[in-house]
Parts: structure tokens; C-alpha cells; sequence
């Protein structure tokens, strides 16, 4: 299939994307890799009047140390992040980089964005999950200026978020390296979107887990947080043991739906093995 018909427009910088997404109104979307809203719109899915191509502003492409904190600009690509995992930008984030290679094939890595996926908002995109396990910011502009959103507040719901129509992603905030941190996800074939994925966090001190966090992407309508898990892990011992439990809670406290992929006790098996997963991969780190 084809797209409805729509116009084309250039931004050149972020003000010039500002101004045309209030002159073109709330039916004109941006598009910089088109990873995700190209198939939607060839599926009629998305019928944007307009769409604004933001790939000339260069500004937005970096991944840049803010003290403990790392700042990635909207238009970082997946590979990017990917190949930078050495470098001394992520040091701490290694998790960032080992997560990008479970997005799709090596093609859409180097076109898709990171702003354009938390933009997207699926509950099982590896950024969007990351984002909120480790209380990123997403750094948004507008007509009236620019703005921060907490990650945990920026997911409304399927592919619904904070954002105003006539406002863009221009960064995202990562505030504090995370050390020991993993994400693990299942797919029916490789590159596909997950059906259910899971990343944690953990502070780890002489065998002992002082905190850790744990989210959930696949069993609800956005990525979650289980605070009812990651109360099992705070102050025990980093053993499988701990992580079985923890595994358990979650799955006992998520309400997953079901649709052609699994059913809900099939989906909350799947986070119980995917959270013990990446348990033991972010204690391996």
C-alpha cells in the first residue's frame, strides 16, 4: 500500500520545525528516520496532512557527558549508540549500547532515531523502557520555549505521550550512570518488536543489592515500573535466589493482555524468565 497524500516540508533547524509544525497545525507530524511512522502511514494507519523532515538538523546529533549524566540529541541513531559503547561518553551506560542491538536489523539501526522512538512511544521499545527505568528527562521545544518531562510522566498510553502537538524532542537526559544495568526481551524472529521485554537496575555493594529497578515493557499500554518487585531486591543478597523471587512478584503484579502473540499468563511467564535473565546479566557486568 501507499500513503494518503500529503505535503512535503524542510526544517533546517529546530526553530524552523517549531514554527511549521504551528503553521501546518496539529495533522503534520515530523519524520526523521521514518522507521516506524513510514509503515504506519503506507498501512493508512497514520494520515499526516503534512510531514516535516527534520534530518538537516545536525545540532540534534550528539551523545555529550553532563557531569554523572549523559545528554543524547533526538536525532542520535540507533547505531550510533550502538558503536559508541567503548568510547568514554557511555562509560557507565554500557547498557545503552548493548540494548541497541536488539532493535531491529542493522538497516533501521542506521536510519531510526532515538528522539523518534521515544516520540513513538511503543511499550516495547528498547529507548522508551530504558528511559523509564533510569528516570531519563525528555527534553522537549515549543513555541513557548523548552521544557523537561519526566520519563515515568512522558508515556500516556499505546503511542500517546506529553507531547503538544506544535513540540519536538530535542534531547534526552540520562542523569546517573548505571553500572549494572541489562536489558532482555523475546521476539518471534529476530528484529521483530518484542513481545514482552525487561530491563533492571541494580546498586550492588559486597554481594548485597542496596536497591535495584526493575521495568516491564509488553504487559501494559506503556513501560512500567514494579515497585512491588524491586522491594524484594533492596538490602538482599544478589543471588539467583533473590532474582527468582523478585521475578515472581512481578509477574504476580502485572494484568498483561492478551492479543495473537500470547496471552496474559503467557506474557507474565515471559517477564518472569526475561527479568531473572537480565538479572543475572547486570550482576555479571
Amino acid at each position: 500500500m501507499k500513503p494518503a497524500p500529503f505535503t512535503y516540508h524542510r526544517a533546517h533547524d529546530v526553530r524552523g520545525a517549531v514554527e511549521s509544525l504551528h503553521e501546518l497545525g496539529e495533522d503534520a507530524k515530523l519524520i526523521a528516520g521514518g522507521q516506524s511512522l513510514v509503515a504506519m502511514m503506507n498501512f493508512r494507519l497514520a494520515r499526516p496532512s503534512a510531514l516535516i523532515d527534520v534530518n538537516r538538523i545536525d545540532a540534534l546529533r550528539y551523545l555529550r557527558r553532563d557531569g554523572e549524566g549523559l545528554r543524547i540529541g533526538a536525532l542520535t541513531t540507533h547505531h550510533t549508540v550502538e558503536s559508541s559503547g567503548s568510547t568514554a561518553a557511555l562509560a557507565g551506560f554500557g547498557v545503552l549500547s548493548h540494548a541497541a542491538r536488539w532493535i531491529g536489523h542493522y538497516p533501521i539501526r542506521t536510519r531510526g532515531t532515538i528522539g523518534g522512538s521515544i516520540a513513538h512511544a511503543d511499550s516495547t521499545a528498547e529507548w522508551c523502557l530504558l528511559a523509564v527505568l533510569l528516570d531519563a528527562q525528555i527534553v522537549v521545544r515549543g513555541q513557548v520555549g523548552e521544557r523537561s518531562v519526566a520519563a515515568a510522566d512522558f508515556f500516556h498510553g499505546f503511542l500517546t505521550t506529553a507531547l503538544e502537538p506544535e513540540e519536538m524532542i530535542v534531547e534526552i537526559l540520562f542523569p546517573r550512570p548505571a553500572p549494572h544495568a541489562a536489558l532482555s526481551e523475546f521476539a518471534q524472529r529476530k528484529g521483530d518488536f518484542a513481545i514482552v521485554a525487561a530491563a533492571v537496575d541494580l546498586d550492588v555493594e559486597d554481594g548485597v543489592c542496596s536497591a535495584g529497578r526493575i521495568a516491564l515493557g509488553g504487559v501494559d499500554a506503556v513501560p512500567i515500573r514494579v515497585p512491588e518487585a524491586e522491594s524484594l531486591l533492596q538490602g538482599a543478597p544478589a543471588t539467583a535466589e533473590t532474582f527468582r523471587a523478585a521475578a515472581d512478584a512481578a509477574a504476580a503484579a502485572v494484568e498483561p493482555g492478551s492479543d495473537a502473540h500470547g496471552d496474559a499468563d503467557y506474557r507474565r511467564g515471559l517477564a518472569r524468565t526475561l527479568i531473572e535473565r537480565a538479572c543475572a546479566q547486570a550482576i555479571a557486568v
